[in-house]
Order: C-alpha cells, then sequence, then structure tokens
C-alpha cells in the first residue's frame, strides 16, 4: 500500500458516511433500552381506567420520552461525545505506551529469572531426587487383606 493510498484510508476512517437508519450495526444497545409503554404500564384484568384515559396516557408517554431523548441528546450529545472520545484516546494512549510496553518487559525479565530457576533445579534438585529414587527403588511393598 502506497502513501496516498494510507492518507486516503486515514482520511475516510475519519470523514466516510454514517449510517443514518440502523444507528445500532452492531446491537449494543439490543437488550439494554428498548422500554416501550407496555413494558411500563399494564393493567390488570378486572383493573381498567377509561379507554380515552388509557389512549391518552399511552400518547403522553411515547411523546415525552421521544422528546424528551431528542432535547437531551442535543444539548449533552455532542459534550458528551467529545468527553468519550478524550477518555478512549486517553484509555487507548495509555494501553500503547505504558500497558503493553509493561508486560513486554515483565516477559522478559520472566524468561531470565525463568532460565535462572530451571538451572537452579537441575543443578540441585535433580541429583538429589535421582538419589532419592534409587535408594528407594528397592522398596517392595505387599499390601494383604486379612480376614
Amino acid at each position: 500500500m502506497n502513501r496516498s493510498q494510507e492518507q486516503a484510508l486515514r482520511r475516510d476512517s475519519h470523514t466516510r458516511e454514517i449510517d443514518l437508519i440502523n444507528r445500532d450495526p452492531k446491537q449494543i444497545n439490543e437488550d439494554v433500552v428498548k422500554v416501550n409503554f407496555e413494558d411500563v404500564i399494564a393493567e390488570p384484568a378486572g383493573t381498567r381506567s377509561l379507554d380515552s384515559v388509557w389512549k391518552a396516557s399511552y400518547t403522553t408517554f411515547t411523546v415525552s420520552k421521544h422528546w424528551c431523548y431528542c432535547i437531551l441528546s442535543t444539548i449533552l450529545g455532542i459534550p458528551l461525545s467529545l468527553v468519550w472520545g478524550l477518555l478512549f484516546a486517553c484509555l487507548s494512549f495509555c494501553h500503547i505506551w505504558t500497558v503493553v510496553p509493561c508486560i513486554k518487559s515483565c516477559l522478559i525479565e520472566s524468561q531470565c529469572v525463568s532460565q535462572f530457576y530451571s538451572l537452579l533445579i537441575h543443578r540441585f534438585l535433580d541429583p538429589l531426587f535421582e538419589a532419592m529414587g534409587k535408594m528407594y527403588s528397592g522398596v517392595r511393598v505387599i499390601l494383604r487383606k486379612e480376614v
């Protein structure tokens, strides 16, 4: 991939068109915020309000939920997207520049310690356990069941 293709790809990732129809393509809010009138308010059999009250309640709930969400997203959507963008940028920065190098450093150091530990085990404990194995290799255990 040449330099102009890389620049075009980078530019496209920031300016590409977004889907205004399907706003949750990965379905991250599929089970979370699907709250409708029927999910919140229900009248059992035998306890009923007037039909006009029920219809007005449905309309009031639906319209107020819609407009409240629109107003809140209009007022807070852009500032909160800025906050979340900064937070995830900081998390990415910390992960790339501190977490991964720290883990790599620990892995390198642990390999050195592991080789040293293995050397100690093979030099000092292997002969001990080999001698104990030869010493106890002549032991015979016989189990008898006495009735």
